[in-house]
């Protein structure tokens, strides 16, 4: 089954202000690359082609200059403009046409994976309504948490719960069936004047149509909205790539590796990019294949 990718990158990232106060916090650097490379590249290692960004009106424009079409890595990227934001579920409403009836899979901007996405893959090929991801963290309470039973079978969702059922909590990496867009539609705002993802999950679970793909321990989670997670983020990219003298989230070589592009695509890219240590690594991975 064909599956769309959305990456949501809206909003006013007002708690990196006054970082974000020219450019969105979707373009900020995570060491030494836009933040937008490390979802779009999780998107890409799923087998994903077919890919919308969703930005504001102002910013929209800038991701256009930035990734393009996204023919330059064997993928299409197409952009729809969020004129102001109105919860989670909305990118299923602004990106209904694009979706155009096929299962769907939404990441937001400022969550980085890092490790085997083996639960990926399989929440994408197993997904039968609902799938979201669990990752166990010390605290919970922070965050949307889900409980289920041995059958990896939600029993609830609790939306940052006072006394957490349990300590695994949901990442902002959600995949739906072809209904997503109508049930969005259908949603109303909560006290908070937004649609939740939260009452989205509710619909699925209510349908028994709601599973749970758990990460493992391996797999790194980090969110990237504050400040100091953004330079957590940044430190831990830095120790990966410096101790393995491997990139994280380099597209080109991403690209390359899912069979994107061919080897004569990839150096015509490569080739097309500015004198840098970016372009150096994606020439001597053209010595090591």
């Amino acid at each position: 089954m064909a599956t769309k990718g959305l990456i949501l990158a809206g909003g006013k990232g007002t708690r990196l202000y006054p970082l974000t106060h020219i450019f969105s916090k979707q373009l900020q650097p995570v060491y030494d690359k836009p933040m937008i490379y490390y979802p779009l590249s999780t998107l890409m290692l799923g087998g994903i082609k077919d890919i919308l960004i969703i930005s504001t009106p102002i910013d929209t424009p800038n991701y256009e200059k930035l990734l393009g079409d996204g023919s330059q890595w064997g993928i299409n990227l197409e952009y729809v403009v969020q004129e102001s934001p109105a919860g989670l579920p909305q990118a299923f409403i602004l990106g209904e046409d694009f979706i155009n009836k096929e299962q769907s899979c939404l990441i937001l901007g400022d969550n980085i994976f890092y490790g085997k996405l083996d639960f990926l893959r399989n929440g994408l090929k197993e997904n039968l309504g609902g799938t979201i991801f669990a990752y166990k963290v010390e605290n919970p309470q922070e965050y949307g948490v889900v409980e289920f039973n041995k059958e990896k079978i939600v029993i609830s969702i609790e939306e940052k719960p006072n006394e957490p059922k349990s300590n695994f909590a949901i990442p902002g990496l959600y995949i739906f069936d072809e209904n997503v867009s109508n049930y969005s539609k259908n949603l109303k705002p909560s006290k908070r004047g937004e649609l939740e993802i939260t009452d989205l999950q509710k619909i699925y679970l209510a349908e028994e149509k709601l599973n749970v793909q758990q990460i493992s321990r391996g797999v790194a989670w980090l969110d990237t909205g504050t400040p100091g997670s953004l330079l957590d983020a940044a430190n831990f990219i830095q120790a990966i790539e410096k101790r393995q003298g491997l990139k994280i989230a380099c597209l080109e070589e991403i690209a390359l590796l899912m069979n994107f592009i061919n080897m004569e695509e990839y150096e015509n890219t490569v080739n097309n990019l500015p004198n840098c240590d970016y372009k150096n690594y994606c020439l001597k991975i053209l010595k090591e294949i």
